[in-house]
């Protein structure tokens, strides 16, 4: 069995790499060559805590096989500990042996950088230069990484409902990837004039308004991730096209931002364009006019987890990165 923790996995795998991964992963999902079942939540009241596992299969080349243990215990903090922590296990298809252990953590901040990474990639202008991050949590360093991978950005701005934290989170990012960073203190001139928007937070209403993106933007909504959460702004969904997600059935099962506007009557389901994976394929279109304001939401799926994570394992295998461990 092989052991892997966050070094070992920034040596092995890079973010260009999570991002191929994340687009074959999600190309296979929609041909039906993905088997992830609905994820299986456990409390534990005892310790005001909650478990959860997220096991997938993806049949591609080889096969990968795998489950992600994710734990909600918001008292570890209190502790020292991580409040979420999450374990990667990798197992052989062919014969049901556990094969490798990742660090869970850095992994779902690797895939769903990468995922944002691959929509961005597929979606925005080439031309994009200006950036715009919302939030500033433990997914904003990967979100960053993924827009600076796949666009020429000169300038990225960070909103955070605390400017402190935007401030820090800012000049922490300008140092780790030599960019223009710019903290702002509202939300409007963090996106006015941006070519691209990705926002990253845990809000229960729009983290900024339909008016001030300009034509021809990209968006990226990759926090809400509960009916009762909303990122993105419903009149902007009434004029984007296309409206692209990673899972049509995860995201119309648990994004309040796209579950609202639908129900109501506001926009109709045929504005949602389709799946990533169905754009990777050819099945469906992406931008079509410079102009066009283009939309990706993502829920998350553990396919990506375990097709991300079996090809770090590869890697690490290929370059003699991690610890072996024999029973």
């Amino acid at each position: 069995m092989l052991l892997l923790n966050k070094q070992d996995i920034e040596k092995s795998f890079t973010m260009k790499d999570a991002i191929a991964a994340d687009k074959e992963a999600l190309s296979l999902y929609s041909m039906g060559a993905a088997s992830v079942p609905l994820r299986t939540n456990i409390d534990i009241p005892k310790y005001h805590g909650q478990s959860l596992y997220m096991p997938a299969y993806v049949d591609d080349r080889h096969g990968t096989l795998g489950v992600k243990i994710v734990s909600v215990y918001p008292e570890n903090i209190k502790h020292g500990l991580p409040s979420v922590p999450a374990t990667m296990v990798v197992l052989n298809p062919e014969t049901g042996i556990v094969s490798a252990c990742l660090d869970g953590t850095y992994l779902t901040q690797l895939r769903t950088g990468a995922v944002q990474g691959a929509a961005t990639d597929l979606l925005a202008r080439k031309d994009a230069k200006i950036a715009a991050l919302i939030g500033t949590g433990g997914q904003a360093a990967s979100q960053l990484e993924a827009m600076l991978t796949v666009r020429k950005i000169e300038e990225v701005r960070i909103f955070d409902i605390n400017f402190e934290r935007a401030t820090e989170f800012a000049a922490a990012m300008a140092k780790k990837f030599a960019v223009k960073v710019l903290a702002k203190k509202t939300s409007k001139e963090c996106v006015e004039g941006a070519d691209i928007i990705t926002t990253v937070t845990t809000s229960r209403k729009p983290t900024f308004a339909a008016e001030w993106i300009k034509p021809g933007a990209h968006v990226n909504g990759i926090g809400a991730y509960t009916p009762e959460m909303c990122e993105i702004p419903k009149e902007l969904i009434k004029i984007a096209k296309p409206i692209i997600f990673d899972m049509m059935d995860g995201v119309l099962a648990e994004a309040g931002d796209f579950i609202s506007p639908l129900k109501s009557g506001y926009v109709d389901k045929a504005q949602y364009t389709g799946e990533l994976g169905q754009l990777v394929n050819g099945d469906i279109a992406g931008r079509q006019n410079e102009d066009d304001i283009t939309i990706f939401k993502t829920v998350g799926t553990a396919a990506l987890d375990i097709m991300v994570a079996g090809k770090i394992v590869d890697q690490a295998k290929a370059k003699k990165i991690g610890v072996e461990y024999k029973f």
